[in-house]
C-alpha cells in the first residue's frame, strides 16, 4: 500500500473533521473511533458513509447491537435517507443455544463469516462497523480477538476499503490491543458540566504519517449532524495589516487614547456594572458602521432588545446599521455554548463576512463557558492573537465585582493580554455618583494620563474636562486638590 501521506484523501462528511485531520481520512486504511455512549460514534459513521454515497461509492454499514429500523430513526432525525445504503444486521444474528462449543469458536466464526459475505457481495468503498465491543465479549480472550480483528483487517483492506471501527471503550481502560492495530484513532467524549448542556469535543490521538490538527476539538450534534470546531491556531493566520488609528469621533475621548484605537488591537474596558462599558462599546460600533465598516457584537450579559433599546436611550440607534448588514448582534448563551464554537462563530464573522471589529459584551460571560480560568487564557490568548493578526481591532469589557475603590476586582486577571485598557470607575462628589474614565495602558503610543469624567445622557456618550481639581478619583471619594489630609477623610 502506497505511504498514508502520499495517498488519496476519503472526506469524513464533516467540514470541520476533515480540517482537523489534514484533507480527510487516508483512504485504504483502517481506523479506530472509540468513545462513550451518546457521545456521537454512530452519527459520525453515518456521515461517513452517507459522503462516500454522494461521491457515487459504495458503502456498508454493519451493525452489531442494532437494527436498521432504528439506524433509520437516527437518519431521519438527521434529514438523511439511507434508501442507498447497505446495511447488515448482525444484532439478532445469534446461532441457536449449544452446550457443545464455546461461543468465541461458533457465534464469533458465525458472524465473521456472515460480515467477510458480506463485503464481497456488495464491495464497499467504505464501511462502517459498529461495534467491536460485541466481538470483544464474544471472543472471550485478547488472542482470540486480536487474531480476528487482524484477519478482519487483512479482508477488509484489502480492496481499497476505507474502515471505521466503532468502539465502546471502558473509560479508565481503553483498549490499546485496538489502537494499536488501527492506522488512526480518534476518541470521543461527553463532558456534563455543572450546569447547562452537555458538552462533546474529539481528539486525534494518532494518524500514521498525516500532520494533522492535535489537542481537544469541540463539536455538537444538531440537525444535520456533528459539526466540529476545529482548535484554533493563530499562527496559521495571516492578514493584511492597517496601522491607521480608529477614531471614535469624540475629540476628546481621541485625545485620551492618543489619536485613537489602533487597528489589530485588542481594548479591555474595565469598571464596575453600570459604570457604562457597554455604552462604550456602542459608541464605537456606531462609528464602525457610519464608516461603512462591519462590526460583530456578541452579547453575554444583555438580550438583542435590550442591548437597542439603551443604544436609541443614548441617541445612537443601531437599527438601520443591522438592517444593512454592517452591524451583526448575537445573543450568547454561556450555558448552551461551547467555547469553540464561541471561537467559530468570531472566525466566521471575520473570514465570511468580512468583520474589521468585534465587541464582547463581556468577558464575564466567556469566563463562564469555559472549564476554568486557565483555559479562558489560553483560548483568549489564541483568539486575540488571531484577531490582531488579521487587523481586526477588538473590544473586550469585563464587569468588574464591587463599586468603589479597592472593593473591586476582575473575574480573571486579563489586562497583560490586551493592548490598552481603558478604566471606568465611580465616584462621588457633592452628594451626588458620576463617572469618571481614564486610560491605564496603551502598547502602541502615547496616552494621557489624566482622568476624564465620563458623561452618558440622550445625546450620547460625552468627556469632561480633566479632573484636575480633585485626587483621589479613582478611590470613589475624590478631595478637592488643595485640601489636606488622605481621600475619604474628614476636612
Amino acid at each position: 500500500m502506497p505511504d498514508a501521506g502520499s495517498s488519496p484523501r476519503c472526506t469524513s462528511g464533516i467540514p470541520g473533521l476533515d480540517d482537523v485531520l489534514g484533507g480527510g481520512f487516508p483512504s485504504r486504511r483502517l481506523y479506530l473511533l472509540q468513545g462513550t455512549p451518546g457521545a456521537g460514534k454512530t452519527t459520525l459513521g453515518l456521515q461517513f458513509l452517507l459522503a462516500g454515497l454522494a461521491r457515487g461509492e459504495r458503502a456498508l454499514y454493519i451493525s452489531m447491537s442494532e437494527t436498521r429500523e432504528e439506524l433509520v430513526a437516527v437518519a431521519r432525525s438527521h434529514g438523511w435517507s439511507l434508501d442507498a445504503l447497505d446495511v447488515l444486521e448482525l444484532a439478532e444474528d445469534a446461532p441457536e443455544e449449544n452446550t457443545l462449543f464455546h461461543p468465541s469458536e461458533v457465534e464469533l466464526g458465525e458472524r465473521m463469516r456472515r460480515i467477510l459475505s458480506e463485503v464481497e457481495r456488495v464491495k464497499p468503498s467504505r464501511v462502517v462497523l459498529d461495534s467491536c465491543t460485541e466481538l470483544r465479549l464474544l471472543a472471550q480472550n485478547g488472542l482470540r480477538y486480536r487474531r480476528e480483528i487482524l484477519a478482519l483487517k487483512s479482508e477488509l483492506a484489502v480492496a481499497d476499503r476505507t474502515i471505521l471501527l466503532v468502539d465502546n471503550p471502558s473509560p479508565d481502560a481503553p483498549d490499546v490491543l485496538l489502537q494499536s492495530l488501527a492506522h488512526g484513532v480518534l476518541t470521543m467524549e461527553q463532558l456534563h458540566p455543572a450546569f447547562g448542556a452537555e458538552r462533546r469535543r474529539l481528539r486525534v490521538l494518532k494518524m500514521r504519517g498525516v500532520a494533522y490538527r492535535g489537542g481537544y476539538h469541540d463539536f455538537v450534534i444538531r440537525t444535520g449532524g456533528l459539526q466540529v470546531f476545529p482548535r484554533l491556531v493563530a499562527a496559521e493566520h495571516r492578514g493584511s495589516l492597517d496601522e491607521k488609528a480608529f477614531p471614535s469621533g469624540l475629540p476628546a475621548l481621541d485625545a485620551l487614547l492618543g489619536g485613537g484605537l489602533a487597528r489589530g488591537t485588542s481594548t479591555l474596558v474595565m469598571g464596575p456594572s453600570g459604570s457604562g462599558k457597554s455604552s462604550l462599546g456602542t459608541l464605537y460600533a456606531r462609528r464602525a458602521a457610519q464608516r461603512g465598516e462591519r462590526v460583530a457584537v456578541f452579547a453575554f450579559d444583555e438580550s438583542r432588545a435590550t442591548m437597542l433599546a439603551r443604544a436609541r436611550s443614548l441617541g445612537m440607534e443601531l437599527d438601520s446599521a443591522l438592517a444593512s448588514g454592517l452591524l451583526s448582534l448575537q445573543q450568547v448563551d454561556p450555558a448552551e455554548l461551547a467555547p469553540g464554537e464561541f471561537v467559530h462563530q468570531v472566525r466566521r464573522a471575520v473570514d465570511e463576512h468580512g468583520a474589521r471589529m468585534v465587541i464582547i459584551d463581556s468577558l464575564n460571560g466567556f469566563l463562564q463557558a469555559m472549564p476554568d480560568e486557565s483555559f479562558l487564557i489560553l483560548q483568549l490568548h489564541e483568539l486575540l492573537a488571531y484577531l490582531a493578526q488579521k487587523g481586526v481591532m477588538a473590544l473586550l469589557l469585563v464587569a468588574q465585582h464591587g463599586l468603589l475603590g479597592e472593593e473591586l476586582s476582575s473575574p480573571a486577571d486579563v489586562s497583560y493580554l490586551s493592548d490598552t485598557v481603558v478604566l471606568l470607575r465611580f465616584f462621588e462628589v457633592e452628594g451626588a455618583v458620576r463617572k469618571a474614565i481614564s486610560v491605564m495602558k496603551k502598547r502602541t503610543g502615547a496616552h494621557e494620563t489624566t482622568i476624564r469624567e465620563y458623561l452618558l445622557s440622550s445625546s450620547g456618550v460625552a468627556l469632561g474636562e480633566p479632573l484636575s481639581h480633585l485626587r483621589g478619583v479613582l478611590t470613589g471619594v475624590p478631595l478637592p486638590r488643595e485640601a489636606g489630609g488622605r481621600p475619604g477623610e474628614a476636612e
